[in-house]
């Protein structure tokens, strides 16, 4: 199979089984319901469900296996850890600092007990495998061989923000009727900025988990949401979620910059993080100075 084939092939079946679950969510099945939490996590976890059969059928077990392996790889500088954990929670309290700068005025803080936030980023990290083994395992990696990691990482960012879209029409969820658009821009840095941990761990998938476990677990902590909103596909957003989305696209900036300087001596790396060595590979129709650009 080929490496455009097999990425559509991933993009189309992940959507196809989401957006199924989630808008049985949206239009039957509430999430205080049985169903509603089944479907969610099914819809949740389709992007490693698809990654893991399309391994099996590319590279068969030994595939499998070593696209599993990467969930507990770490081989990041303790640095990068601290960056995961702490990224958006810097990034929030600076945004709360600008609101009171340019209002007079704080921006409504969480209500969660900051003291039980390191637990939920522990106990949510590992779930974070349901989407991580697809997003990042599978897909990155084959887009960069194609793209570059910087272009790769916007590319995935609105796929991964499109993805959300039906979970904007629940109405027991904390996206309904919030701005598509604004949440889109910031989903596009994030993305951006999983990337980078994930080439700062050789491929490994642990240090993207834990980045995505502290921003659902750290985004709250000074919340963008705006009450009783219903322009699903307005601009209209909160101060806080400008500010945010100006601030975490500030420092996308700058790892799309570094992306691209570096993407020479990395190039090499993404048949490995494919999982292609040593094992059956895909055939890419990109030419060799596109895969290094």
């Amino acid at each position: 199979m080929s490496m455009g084939a097999s990425l559509l092939l991933f993009f189309a079946a992940t959507y196809a089984i989401a957006w199924s679950c989630f808008i049985a969510v949206a239009v039957a099945y509430p999430l205080s319901t049985v169903w509603g939490q089944v479907l969610l996590l099914v819809g949740t976890f389709s992007p490693s469900f698809v990654a893991l059969a399309l391994t099996h059928r590319i590279q068969g077990r030994g595939g499998v296996r070593t696209l599993f392996a990467r969930v507990v790889q770490g081989s990041a500088p303790l640095r990068w850890y601290v960056f995961a954990v702490g990224y958006i929670a810097a990034i929030k309290l600076v945004t709360a600092l600008i609101h009171r700068s340019l209002t007079g005025q704080w921006p409504r803080f969480g209500v969660s007990p900051l003291y039980l936030i390191p637990f939920a980023i522990a106990i949510s990290t590992p779930v974070q495998a349901g989407e991580e083994i697809g997003w990042r395992g599978f897909a990155l990696p084959r887009l960069a061989s194609r793209l570059g990691l910087g272009p790769a990482s916007i590319v995935l960012g609105v796929i991964w923000a499109v993805w959300h879209l039906p979970l904007f029409f629940v109405h027991e969820a904390d996206t309904f009727g919030q701005s598509f658009p604004i949440f889109t821009i910031q989903v596009v840095a994030i993305s951006i900025a999983i990337s980078l941990l994930y080439a700062k761990s050789d491929g490994g998938l642990l240090v993207p988990m834990l980045f995505h476990a502290a921003v659902n677990n750290t985004k709250d902590i000074v919340p963008s949401a705006s009450p009783g909103a219903t322009n699903t596909f307005g601009l209209h957003a909160s101060l806080v979620a400008w500010i945010a989305a100006a601030l975490v696209w500030m420092f996308a900036i700058v790892m799309l910059a570094w992306m691209a300087r570096t993407e020479t001596s990395r190039a090499r790396r993404y048949a490995a993080w494919r999982g292609d060595v040593g094992g059956a590979a895909e055939t890419s129709t990109a030419s060799p100075a596109r895969s290094a650009t």
